[in-house]
């Protein structure tokens, strides 16, 4: 071989391995700890493999989760703009990604109950409008006047059956794609590089998928990522991950649009077979390429039964389980 034969092998095997390592930093392992502060306000704390507390998102980022997703209610208390705010820095301090997860609800939100927040309950569908655009470019100015940069923003949360009852039920396609263009506008204006997620639960489930983002994008809806929630049965999860692998393909081909699962889970007495799906999980959205943007487990640092939640990643002394070591 010549030289320069040699230099162009080299330059190209360069090439090569610095786009691999800017997909590596790229793709998002991400957690989503919205309850965080709440837990620690109740006492609870953390700790590393030697029992030494340390803080959440310490323990996370040296688990190499890069990105850190955060829900938004509107009412105030847990959730609102200021306790976002508060987990937001965190985050950042730690080099995390950030991600806002908007509700439109006082609670949680989710395909059997998108209630609207109290402050908007007797509100026209044009003030619906108003409302959500306000609600969402108020929050995201907020967080970007004192300092964070959000990378992506959903505009509702598993919104199968729509958001914000009964006027943006997915019974009408055009009022639900005149809220989330609200929000996607809103977002756009405050963070224009941030990519706007439309998220739906059962990310396995592809007619469900195909049927809602037809609808909207009929409808005139935009968007730049589609988001999807994973909670596979723990003696199935290998059926269950070839399905929503097939789901996303189908949703990069159909619509050209990136995909990301926002939410993974399993019970955290699993975390042996918890372990083999999110790594399988994380191989097959990587293999998308720059279409897999990432993977995020939801609730981690919950302690067992918090809330009535069993599907977290931490034991009873809180420490991390072996269900995130694929990150």
């Amino acid at each position: 071989m010549n030289f320069k034969k040699m230099l162009a092998a080299f330059c190209g095997m360069a090439l090569t391995l610095a786009a691999s390592t800017a997909s590596a930093q790229s793709f998002a392992n991400g957690a989503d700890v919205g309850w965080v502060s709440q837990q620690e306000s109740a006492g609870y704390a953390f700790y590393n493999s030697s029992g030494v507390k340390t803080d959440p998102f310490v323990l996370l980022k040296n688990l190499n989760i890069n990105a850190i997703r955060l829900r938004v209610w509107v009412k105030p208390g847990w959730n609102d703009g200021a306790d976002v705010l508060y987990k937001a820095k965190r985050a950042a301090a730690q080099g995390q990604r950030i991600m806002i997860d908007f509700h439109y609800s006082d609670s949680w939100a989710d395909p059997g109950q998108q209630t609207k927040p109290s402050a908007w309950a007797n509100h026209t569908l044009a003030q619906l409008n108003n409302d959500v655009y306000s609600h969402t470019q108020g929050t995201l100015n907020y967080l970007k006047s004192n300092g964070i940069n959000v990378e992506w923003v959903q505009v509702g949360n598993e919104i199968n059956s729509g958001m914000l009852w009964p006027e943006g039920k997915t019974t009408s396609f055009a009022n639900l794609a005149g809220l989330i263009n609200s929000g996607y506008n809103a977002t756009k204006a405050v963070f224009p590089n941030a990519k706007v997620i439309l998220h739906l639960a059962n990310g396995y489930d592809n007619a469900v998928f195909r049927w809602f983002f037809d609808g909207v994008k009929g409808a005139g809806a935009k968007w730049d990522v589609i988001g999807m929630s994973h909670y596979p049965p723990p003696a199935d999860w290998t059926n269950y991950n070839n399905r929503i692998s097939i789901n996303m393909k189908d949703m990069v081909a159909r619509y050209a649009k990136p995909v990301m699962v926002t939410e993974v889970g399993m019970d955290w007495t699993q975390a042996a077979t918890s372990k083999a799906m999110v790594a399988d999980l994380l191989t097959k959205t990587k293999a998308l390429g720059s279409n897999g943007l990432g993977v995020f487990y939801w609730e981690p640092q919950a302690y067992p039964s918090w809330q009535g939640y069993t599907f977290g990643a931490l034991d009873g002394s809180g420490k991390f389980t072996i269900a995130l070591d694929p990150f």
